[in-house]
């Protein structure tokens, strides 16, 4: 019997992590820092001041020529003609049958030229996506990966932190920007020190809920920005307090809330599909919006909500919910201090305050379902 192991990658951070305590894990094929001082205290530190965390693993797809808005209003679900030249959109990548391939941010960075950021998992099969997609099309596809490091910095006074480094002003929410960050001179080598500043991409996005920007730079230059930043304020944190800030904020992560399983209505994400642009699985989307009328149920009739605990206990993925449903995102929140998560539940019983019970490891857990956003800043 042989057992075959795959190396896990790192970021251009990962020194930085080791060197800051980090706990690092596998995720997505990335050995990545779940947590440095510890989730709650770095969750807590988003929800009043600032966090910065490593999402380098994270997939950008570089679309640009003559035919780059028709080719991507056909693969993505949003109405892509709507975004404004440095503006941003969230959108879906969808199958035939409008099953959900991936959940997508695409920036306009010029008239014709695009960034898509794919999720870590994804990255790959997107990648095959969009270029089996451009045929036809007088669009240039590129896997703009390897030319960039991500950093998320989120919180109340994020944008304090990252205007402290910048040399311009930041983009407003749900808009990208060049910026120059550190101190001295402008380089376009590899910078080998901190005192150097380096040509950035800045967004006004996130996935916490709170205010901050999201920084696309050289990989080479990650480490002197981390450090810049760290300095001026921003605590580090990992994917832990990413997953309870985000799922505070009752926004999807894939694998867990969407799936080629699943499509975009019972996701509660109807809002981001725009049929009539035609985009491939736009008729199968529309067909399901239709029969699930006001009560917006997916093709097998669930409706993704959000719930909280009423008392004790902690949900997790796979629980099953009493009477029909499954929990696929679930944990503690320490701004509610409570048991937060988000189910699939039929749509007759997804009204906000219906109560319902959830099954954890044998134990039946009162809970009661609730609005989106479980949390807001």
């Amino acid at each position: 019997m042989t057992t075959e192991t795959t190396e896990l990658r790192r970021t251009a951070l990962y020194d930085a992590h080791v060197a800051a305590g980090a706990r690092l894990v596998p995720f997505a094929g990335w050995e990545m820092p779940v947590q440095y001082a510890g989730v709650k205290e770095e969750h807590l530190a988003v929800r009043s001041d600032a966090g910065v965390f490593d999402v380098s693993h994270m997939g950008e797809i570089r679309t640009y020529g003559p035919q780059a808005l028709e080719f991507l209003q056909r693969i993505l679900s949003n109405d892509v003609a709507r975004i404004d030249v440095h503006g941003s959109q969230y959108a879906l990548l969808l199958r035939e049958d409008g099953g959900v391939l991936d959940d997508l941010f695409t920036y306009r960075l010029a008239d014709t030229t695009y960034l898509t950021v794919t999720n870590a998992a994804n990255h790959a099969k997107d990648l095959a996506w969009f270029r089996q997609q451009a045929a036809g099309f007088d669009v240039t596809v590129e896997d703009a990966f390897a030319d960039y490091a991500m950093l998320a910095v989120q919180g109340p006074n994020a944008r304090a932190v990252v205007e402290s480094v910048a040399h311009h002003p930041l983009p407003g929410k749900f808009q990208i920007a060049r910026v120059h960050i550190g101190d001295g001179e402008l380089t376009t080598s590899p910078p080998s020190a901190p005192n150097t500043v380096v040509d950035a991409l800045v967004a006004g996005t996130g996935y916490t809920g709170e205010d901050g920007v999201e920084i696309l730079l050289p990989p080479a230059a990650a480490p002197a920005v981390w450090d810049a930043l760290l300095a001026a304020g921003a605590v580090p944190a990992g994917l832990g307090a990413r997953d309870t800030l985000r799922l505070e904020a009752c926004f999807h992560l894939y694998g867990n809330d969407l799936s080629e399983d699943r499509d975009p209505i019972g996701a509660g994400l109807g809002w981001a599909v725009k049929e009539d642009t035609g985009h491939i699985g736009a008729e199968a989307t529309r067909a399901v919006r239709e029969a699930g009328g006001a009560r917006g149920g997916g093709r097998d009739g669930l409706k993704l909500v959000p719930f909280r605990f009423t008392d004790k206990g902690i949900p997790r993925p796979g629980n099953a919910v009493v009477g029909g449903g499954v929990v696929t995102s679930g944990g503690y929140s320490p701004t509610l201090e409570a048991g937060i998560g988000l189910a699939y539940v039929a749509a007759d019983r997804a009204t906000p305050g219906t109560a319902i019970e959830v099954d954890v490891r044998g134990k039946v857990r009162p809970a009661e379902i609730a609005t989106k956003p479980l949390y807001t800043s």
